[in-house]
């Protein structure tokens, strides 16, 4: 693993030339303290009609010739989510920080492998949910904590987008390559759930409607000590909708684009109390894939790993599984 200082830029190399690689490559450019140092596919004119596109220093042959490369500190891995565990390994392998869309695996054991893999390395492990850094997700998290809504006794939320016009041959629609509405959406209420809530459900129950075997749908509920549970949905069978209500004895909050904000010059969530009495609360502009890629810059050029955020990418998976066995089985899967 190459020392960095923080005047060093973090030299990053992308895995794949995915629609989501745009965008995060688009924040790696525009991040401070960071270069898109290279881009790899597995096929070579990809690579090079990518870099030419969006100014990657370097197209490399390979995934491998990426990895292996002593000019990439970290690595961004866009790849279907059946390919995480080799390639995350392998980056940790010869020293690289991994940033890992999610799900990052397809099963909880195998998303602790990755992380132990970058652990024993002394890399860092970090999932892409580009919300958890956004600007306005530690002023929501204040309110949580400052005691205005009371003690919290629920949280709902939804993520979902009318999926008609996917490919049959969608990643999404592709048990085997991870996909299904609850690796895809899920994940994000999911997250949220365990943010708000701070720790694991003691169980869960689910159901899903599959379609070729995987879930175009899910719905779960999720219950915690104190009297608290959640619930969520996710699906590709309806309109756009993203957003979470969290509510206390007082009052609630509730954020209704938490996932990608619909305009981020002027980002809001709202509080409301008992008696009608509603404040909204202004963030101001913040571009969240660029503010991710910066903290995870931040943090390779300190040297001090976060392990906070494999923990909590563990921890969802880790719930995902339960939901997945849920909707499957038809009974309570407890997490013990």
């Amino acid at each position: 693993m190459t020392k960095l200082t923080v005047e060093t830029p973090v030299r990053w190399g992308v895995l794949g030339t995915a629609k989501i690689a745009t965008k995060v490559g688009r924040a790696i450019r525009n991040a401070q303290g960071a270069q898109l140092a290279g881009i790899a596919s597995r096929e070579a004119h990809r690579a090079q009609a990518w870099s030419a596109e969006h100014d990657a220093t370097r197209a490399f042959e390979s995934y491998a010739a990426l990895v292996e490369s002593p000019d990439i500190d970290a690595v961004y891995i866009p790849l279907p989510p059946h390919l995480h565990p080799e390639w995350v390994a392998r980056a940790a392998e010869h020293g690289k920080h991994v940033l890992c869309e999610k799900p990052i695996a397809l099963s909880s054991p195998a998303g602790l492998q990755m992380i132990e893999a970058c652990r024993q390395q002394q890399v860092q492990f970090m999932d892409g949910v580009m919300w958890r850094h956004h600007d306005r997700t530690p002023e929501m998290k204040k309110v949580l904590r400052s005691g205005l809504l009371g003690e919290l006794r629920r949280m709902t939320s939804a993520f979902t987008f009318l999926g008609k016009d996917l490919s049959p041959n969608d990643i999404r629609f592709q048990r085997d390559l991870g996909g299904g509405s609850l690796g895809d959406l899920g994940w994000y209420c999911i997250g949220a759930v365990l943010w708000a809530f701070e720790e694991l459900p003691s169980a869960v129950q689910a159901t899903a409607r599959y379609e070729t075997g995987v879930d175009r749908t899910c719905s779960a509920t999720m219950w915690f000590r104190d009297n608290r549970i959640a619930s969520f949905d996710c699906g590709f069978e309806t309109s756009m909708r993203q957003w979470f209500e969290i509510a206390g004895t007082a009052g609630s909050l509730v954020c209704d684009d938490f996932v990608q904000p619909r305009n981020p010059e002027q980002t809001r969530f709202w509080t409301h109390d008992g008696q009608g009495k509603s404040a909204v609360h202004e963030t101001g502009p913040c571009v969240q894939e660029v503010r991710m890629i910066e903290h995870f810059c931040q943090v390779v050029q300190c040297g001090e790993l976060r392990s906070a955020w494999p923990a909590a990418a563990a921890a969802v998976q880790r719930v995902c599984d339960a939901v997945g066995e849920s909707a499957r089985s038809g009974r309570v899967v407890e997490l013990g």
